[in-house]
C-alpha cells in the first residue's frame, strides 16, 4: 500500500513540474500583452546634451500611463509642487506657463516590436503641440514585475509600476 501511495505522488509530482514551465510561459504572454493596462510613474529622469542629468517631474512625479489592447494609449506627468492659481476661475498668463513646466501629456497610437523589445508611440495630441504626429520609440524591459523601465533616444528613463491589468 505504501509503494503503491509513493508511486502515485512521484508521478504527480513529476506531472507537475512538467506542466509548470509551460503554465508561467502561458501568464507572461508577449509583450504587447504584458504591457496592457494602467502604469503609475515612479521615476523620470532626462539626460541634456551637456551631460547632466535632470528630473523634469521632480524627485517624487506622479503620473499614469494606460495602454489599451487595442493600440491606444494615454499619458499624464507631473510634478506634484506646480504652483497653484490665484484664481483658478481666471489664472495669468504666467500662472498659465507655470503650470504648464513640469507637466507632460499626450495620446495616441502605440505598438511593440517583439524582437528587439521597442516600444513606438504615434502622438495624436499632446500638450507640446510641436510633439504631435511624432513618433518616439523606447526599449522596454519588465523588471521584477511589476515594474516597467523606458529609455527613449537614449536621453530619458521612465520606471512605472503596474496599477492594474486591463
Amino acid at each position: 500500500m505504501k509503494r503503491r501511495s509513493i508511486l502515485s505522488i512521484s508521478a504527480m509530482t513529476v506531472l507537475g513540474l512538467a506542466l509548470l514551465p509551460s503554465s508561467i510561459v502561458a501568464q507572461q504572454g508577449t509583450l504587447k500583452q504584458q504591457l496592457v493596462g494602467a502604469w503609475t510613474l515612479v521615476s523620470y529622469d532626462f539626460t541634456a546634451s551637456d551631460g547632466t542629468k535632470q528630473q523634469p517631474f521632480g524627485a517624487n512625479p506622479k503620473g499614469t500611463l494606460i495602454f489599451e489592447a487595442g493600440g491606444r494609449y494615454a499619458e499624464l506627468f507631473g510634478r506634484p509642487d506646480r504652483p497653484k492659481f490665484k484664481a483658478p476661475v481666471q489664472p495669468t498668463t504666467e500662472e498659465r506657463a507655470a503650470a504648464q513646466q513640469g507637466f507632460a501629456a499626450n495620446f495616441g497610437s502605440w505598438s511593440v516590436s517583439e524582437t528587439d523589445k521597442t516600444l513606438t508611440r504615434h502622438f495624436e495630441g499632446a500638450l507640446v503641440p510641436n510633439n504631435e504626429e511624432r513618433e518616439i520609440k523606447s526599449s522596454v524591459s519588465l523588471t521584477g514585475c511589476p515594474n516597467l523601465n523606458m529609455s527613449a533616444l537614449r536621453t530619458s528613463n521612465t520606471t512605472l509600476e503596474r496599477t492594474s491589468r486591463s
